[in-house]
């Protein structure tokens, strides 16, 4: 922090709405919130909380925490009771920073404005931890993975192609998520401005800040990418050198638009919270490529897929194991866990599953939990999914495995129509028909299950098609299936 403060200290480091932050203010803020905490008896080691939205007061006291030598963790605000109640149980910090005691986000400012903390500051280690990073618990009680200052500093090297010196990044990203709790040392060794967007999204507000911020690096989920294309004005973002395709697979088609609406490539990643970098496309990647595949290993990170404890044949599907310096050092005071996960030859064991094709970019099929067998064939989602979104008429799916008699597992999608709102469903709990209808040519249920079956093995096919408005989503903004699999029931 002391290096970026001293080489670029007087250019922008966050932008929200009007009010815009330097790195040298944010280093400023920051140690003096800093002073602020340690009079409040936080040590080197203890726990801040963070229960603020994604905000620069957000990063103010995240760069104070480990300024103080505490340990940061972010509580998304879209969590519920009992899972905030799992978190602060597990993490026990010594200070709650917003919401649920401690102290107030309007505190914030007097603490700001008060003594910086000077050679008081706690020069740690490289391997002491410096943040917690909360998974988002829907399959159980959240779990905490904990990194320190090697793990984040190694995020540098494995950019890629993600990060330029003084780039402009325009961030929808959940502060308390991986994608900024793991990247502070990518900010600084970099000089990147993040700029947010204000919620809720729209593409008013992302096409005006893409031209007038000066953008230069951007990412969206494939559905907001569609309405971005079709918007007036997007070409005034002439500054962008990236996009980036976020969450889901965005078709080529799709891929293609962007493209050529941006004059910029598209680049997707694949990360996790436990490892916040693994791999990437490159901005060369073929439209096909950057749908089908999470493209390659990133600098420094290898990955291997296993049956067990063996390596997969070419081409077959294993489950995803990485080793990389950007891994987790373990789930915060969970030794059982953490042995489960985290092997003692550095090997993180994923729940995802995947196969690398013939240029060695690496296809995920989906999670452990989600494939399902239907009649003796294994069947993973993902694949299924891919292929429906190609579809013209289809927005958004989800595929997921239920039970079903002599047969075993049978495989229902939800789909979201393009630009209205459902026909009738052939499922049980199908939303009924909105306000606005959809085109004479809006896709069936059946016509949904031929376009597999042209493309997928008959038994990919998914058997029952039901139509909703939304899919509903988790706290960090991922399809949330155990929902989907409630609806159901």
């Amino acid at each position: 922090m002391d290096a970026a403060r001293e080489q670029f200290g007087w250019r922008e480091a966050y932008v929200e709405g009007d009010r815009r932050l330097t790195f040298a203010a944010w280093i400023d803020a920051a140690d003096r919130l800093a002073r602020a905490m340690v009079n409040r008896g936080v040590r080197p080691g203890d726990v801040v909380a963070l229960t603020l939205p994604a905000s620069i007061d957000y990063a103010i006291v995240y760069a104070a925490a480990v300024r103080a030598g505490a340990v940061a963790t972010g509580l998304n605000p879209r969590l519920g009771p009992r899972e905030v109640t799992a978190i602060l149980d597990r993490a026990a910090p010594a200070l709650v920073v917003g919401a649920h005691g401690g102290m107030a986000r309007d505190e914030l400012a007097a603490a700001c404005a008060g003594p910086p903390l000077g050679d008081d500051r706690v020069r740690g280690r490289r391997d002491d931890p410096v943040v917690i990073i909360w998974t988002s618990g829907t399959t159980g009680a959240p779990k905490g993975a904990w990194f320190d200052h090697d793990g984040l500093r190694a995020a540098v090297s494995s950019a890629g192609a993600m990060s330029a010196p003084f780039d402009r990044r325009l961030s929808a990203t959940p502060f308390a998520h991986a994608g900024f709790m793991a990247k502070l040392w990518e900010q600084l060794a970099w000089g990147l401005t993040l700029v947010l967007t204000p919620t809720p999204w729209t593409v008013h507000d992302t096409v005006r800040l893409l031209a007038d911020e000066r953008i230069t690096v951007a990412g969206a989920v494939p559905t907001q990418w569609a309405k971005l294309v079709e918007a007036p004005g997007l070409g005034a973002a002439a500054h962008l050198r990236l996009a980036l395709s976020a969450t889901a697979p965005a078709p080529p088609a799709l891929v293609e638009r962007i493209g050529r609406a941006l004059g910029c490539p598209v680049v997707v990643r694949y990360a996790m919270t436990e490892c916040p970098s693994i791999t990437g496309t490159e901005p060369d990647d073929p439209p096909e490529v950057q749908y089908r595949t999470v493209g390659r290993p990133q600098a420094g990170i290898e990955v291997e897929l296993r049956d067990g404890d063996a390596a997969v044949p070419a081409g077959a599907v294993g489950r995803v194991f990485v080793r990389s310096a950007c891994a987790m050092r373990g789930y915060w005071h969970d030794a059982d866990l953490t042995r489960a996960a985290l092997g003692p030859d550095g090997w993180l064991r994923s729940g995802d599953l995947g196969r690398f094709d013939r240029d060695g970019n690496l296809e995920l099929c989906g999670r452990v939990d989600d494939m399902y067998i239907r009649g003796g064939y294994n069947v993973y989602p993902l694949e299924v999914e891919h292929v429906l979104a190609e579809h013209p008429g289809v927005a958004d799916v989800s595929v997921i495995g239920v039970g079903a008699p002599v047969i075993g597992e049978i495989g229902v999608a939800f789909v979201v129509l393009r630009g209205a709102a459902a026909p009738g469903a052939d499922a049980p709990g199908a939303d009924a028909p909105g306000a606005d209808a959809p085109g004479a040519d809006a896709p069936t249920a059946d016509d949904l299950r031929a376009w597999c079956r042209e493309r997928l093995a008959d038994y990919k096919a998914p058997d029952e098609v039901v139509f909703v408005d939304a899919l509903p989503l988790t706290s960090m903004m991922k399809v949330d299936k155990a929902a989907l699999r409630d609806r159901l029931r």
